[in-house]
Formats: structure tokens, sequence, C-alpha cells
């Protein structure tokens, strides 16, 4: 992609996702993640039934009376978007590829995201970790992650969202709020990484999908072709069996799916490359407050 092509898809995306965080998102950004860590805030006399480990004793020895510190939520965060590179989001049968639409659900988080001051990192996964931007706050260092989304080249065209989950918990030392972001097209359980993930950090799950992956049409013999493995095969999609198994495997992937989030406690939507992912997204929110 030209560069000068790269830097109006960069301020498109800023100017959609940017109105969106400001006018819509923060207000319900802010209640549905909180921060998580507790911050010294001042100290006053000690009261009957405060925790005596928070007695503050230069203090109490200064003025012969005890003292405790007092603690407030510390609201600054540290987010997270792992987002999948592999080979099966460049995939879109409606309005926009899936990549793209992840590319402006990441940017529109990532703005709600320094609406709160909160600082930014992003892992780019696929079966490896492709590459990591540490977190960091301001404009300039969100319209960085959003060009390297666009015109970022991955080595591998395969999945591995166990080892991006166990990147995360090895990179992240302190709790963060870590949006996985995918289409989650595995072949291989991550529950027990999940899990892991979400018992350090506060992880939430965002899957695109294309509704043709739901079903197939009726249009006679079809090439179909692994986006990850390069495995072509023809189908004959005239036949209801073969319809029918399409979609019964469809509906089994998205059981497991839930499955897997409803047992590691992760909170998770689907967005299909033609919703809106803006009522989507406050649906999650609202799931959260």
């Amino acid at each position: 992609m030209e560069t000068s092509e790269i830097i109006k898809k960069v301020r498109k995306i800023e100017i959609k996702t940017r109105g969106l965080s400001s006018n819509i998102f923060a207000g319900q950004y802010h209640t549905a993640f909180k921060g998580r860590g507790m911050a010294f805030s001042e100290v006053r006399e000690y009261q009957y039934g405060d925790d005596v480990r928070d007695i503050d004793w230069n203090v109490t020895a200064r003025f012969n009376r005890p003292y405790v510190k007092v603690f407030e939520e510390e609201r600054e965060l540290t987010v997270m978007l792992l987002i999948d590179v592999s080979g099966s989001l460049d995939f879109g049968t409606r309005q926009q590829m899936k990549r793209d639409m992840a590319v402006e659900i990441a940017a529109t988080l990532a703005f709600s995201a320094i609406e709160n001051n909160d600082k930014i990192g992003v892992v780019f996964f696929s079966d490896k970790i492709e590459k990591y931007i540490p977190p960091k706050k301001g404009r300039k260092h969100i319209l960085y992650i959003i060009r390297e989304m666009l015109d970022f080249h991955p080595e591998s065209r395969k999945t591995d969202v166990a080892g991006a989950l166990e990147f995360l918990t090895g990179v992240a030392k302190r709790r963060c709020t870590a949006f996985i972001l995918s289409d989650f097209y595995v072949r291989q359980s991550f529950l027990q990484q999940l899990t892991i993930a979400n018992r350090k950090h506060d992880v939430c799950a965002i899957q695109v999908y294309d509704r043709r992956a739901t079903e197939l049409p009726k249009v006679g013999l079809m090439k179909v072709v692994d986006a990850e493995t390069g495995y072509e095969q023809y189908v004959d999609t005239s036949s209801r069996k073969v319809r029918q198994a399409y979609q019964q495997y469809w509906l089994d992937r998205q059981r497991d799916l839930k499955e897997t989030f409803a047992k590691s406690g992760v909170d998770s939507v689907s967005i299909a490359t033609d919703d809106d992912y803006v009522k989507q997204l406050m649906m999650l929110f609202k799931l959260r407050a």
C-alpha cells in the first residue's frame, strides 16, 4: 500500500472512530472498565473497624495517635489490544473484510482509552507473536498503531490464540484490560491460557466473522480455499446435506467458543462484517456496567 493511501485511510478511520469514542463510548467505557489498582490518597485518624495493616506508623509516632492510610481506586488503566493478523481475517463477502472491521473496532477502543487517559499497547499475533507495541498514551501513538494495523504483513498465515494469551500473561506485569480481536478460527483449545490470563488481567473477547461462514449459498460446485493452510477443495453446494453439515459445523464451533468464554469468565461479543459494531460494543459495555 502506498504511503499516501495509508495516510488517507488512517485519517478516515481517525475521524470516524475518534468521533464515536468521544460522543458515544466515553462514559460507557469509563463505567465498564474501571481501574483495578489501589493508589495511596491520604491519611486519617484510626476508626474502629479499620484494618490495622493500613496503619501508617510514621504518622502515628509523630502525632501519638493511630493514623491509617486511605487508598482510592486507581483510574488509569493499561489497555492491551491482541489483534489476530492471520490469513483467515482476509475474507469478507458483505460490506468489508474481517480485517478491516477489526481495525475499526481496535481504533475505536484505542480512542476510547485515551479519552480516559489510559495507555494503549498492541500485540499482533498469528501462530506466533508478529509484533509487540509497548503501551503508551496519546494521539500520535494511536495513529502509529492504526498505520501498523492497516499495512502490517505477517510472516505466518496461521493462528495460535493460546500463544498470544501466554505472551500477554508474560509481558504485562501489572493488571491490565485486554481485548482480543479475532475470528477465533482455531483448531486447538485455548481455555487454559485464557483462564490464566483472565485471572491476572481483565480480558474481553471480540469475535469478528462474516455471515458466509454461517451457511453456504446454493450455487452448485464451488472451490473453497483454507486461507491459513492454502488447502483447496471443491464442494457441491447444491447438496442439502453438504449445506446442513457446513451450517452445523459453524454452530458447533460457536457453541464450543461460548463455552470457552463462559468457563474462563471472559465477557465476549460476536460482530459480523455487516453489523453495526457500535451497537454490539455498547452491549458489551453494558454487560460489564
